[in-house]
């Protein structure tokens, strides 16, 4: 196995995408709307990955809710915005953390029954005044506890379902004023404002099984590399402040915040310190260059990925009627009939 994750193009693999597969033997598969038609079909598209690769690899996918859901209605239910538990948090903390298991509870589901067994949720970023909306309202809050509390309910119910959470945006993308996926925002918040809000928050959740990293620089920390790429912040933030010891898998290193060949952005994660690179965007050429600059998975970060997979358990029972009843009743006054609809 490589250290990366790789996309696809479409909803059913071609001969190229079939040999790349076989010979690259990438760690993980990542699917987005554009793999994704129906049940079945994506089932398919699935099992041959894995049956090409030889192994049960891990699938991932963005199933948060909100703006970001993949598996989207009419075949997939819509799940609310991480704002949307927020505001149940602040009427009723119970209810709020409550409401937050069961929407991961119930996310799991979904992504079980299709064999999808790795999603990138909870959030931990504590968003600001004045940033950038691409967090916005996918944020559970404004505090540091409060986002740490519901991040974690979160992830729990995606436990209990069988599917292993990725823990984002480490070490933190709620400040920025620019979208990481367009451009390279920088932060130049000091660093003792950092530690009490944006990394207090990670790390309440630090020991989560897996984590992926902020394309943003932190100018207090490093003031030329972003967190995906910075030596200082992976090892001095990420791993020793914030404790995270988990597998930590850069954000998508096709994002427009990173500059330079994609090989190049590829080995600079994993010479930072990041264990396993993703890529997402499906185009081979782009998926070959990434390949070839990822190392084979050895040493810490393969025993990172294993403890990572380790972490799995079978889903626990569930009446999923009787738990999309009492969820709809927890969120009715929250989350409106034309947001769920929509």
């Amino acid at each position: 196995m490589r250290a990366f994750i790789t996309g696809v193009a479409g909803y059913s693999l071609n001969d190229e995408e079939r040999k790349f597969l076989r010979d690259a033997q990438p760690w993980g598969l990542i699917v987005f709307a554009r793999n994704i038609a129906d049940a079945d079909q994506l089932r398919r598209l699935i099992g041959d990955c894995r049956a090409i690769l030889g192994r049960d690899a891990p699938v991932l996918v963005d199933q948060e809710g909100g703006r970001v859901q993949r598996l989207r209605p009419p075949h997939w239910p819509p799940y609310p915005p991480g704002a949307a538990y927020g505001a149940l948090y602040d009427r009723n903390r119970d209810e709020g953390l409550a409401a937050a298991r069961l929407g991961g509870r119930l996310i799991a589901s979904d992504l079980s029954a299709l064999g999808i067994d790795v999603d990138c949720l909870p959030l931990g970023d504590v968003p600001v005044p004045g940033a950038d909306p691409i967090i916005g309202d996918r944020a559970y809050g404004t505090t540091p506890d409060k986002v740490a509390a519901i991040a974690a309910a979160i992830a729990a119910g995606l436990a209990e379902g069988g599917v292993l959470p990725v823990l984002k945006h480490i070490p933190g993308h709620g400040r920025p004023t620019a979208d990481s996926h367009q451009r390279l925002p920088v932060v130049t918040t000091d660093r003792a404002s950092l530690e009490a809000t944006d990394f207090a928050a990670f790390r309440a959740l630090s020991a989560l099984p897996m984590g992926m990293t902020a394309h943003v620089v932190f100018s207090a920390l490093d003031p030329v590399a972003p967190a995906t790429t910075s030596a200082r912040i992976v090892e001095g933030v990420i791993r020793d402040s914030i404790g995270f010891q988990g597998l930590l898998m850069s954000d998508d290193v096709s994002m427009g915040a990173l500059s330079g060949a994609i090989g190049e952005r590829a080995s600079a994660a994993i010479a930072a310190g990041c264990d396993i690179v993703l890529h997402c965007n499906g185009e081979l050429a782009e998926m070959r260059e990434v390949a070839a600059a990822a190392p084979v998975l050895a040493g810490a970060a393969a025993h990172r990925a294993e403890a990572a997979l380790t972490a799995k358990r079978p889903p626990a029972p569930i009446d999923i009627a009787a738990s999309r009843a009492a969820f709809a009743r927890l969120m009715a006054d929250v989350w409106q009939p034309a947001e769920r609809l929509a």
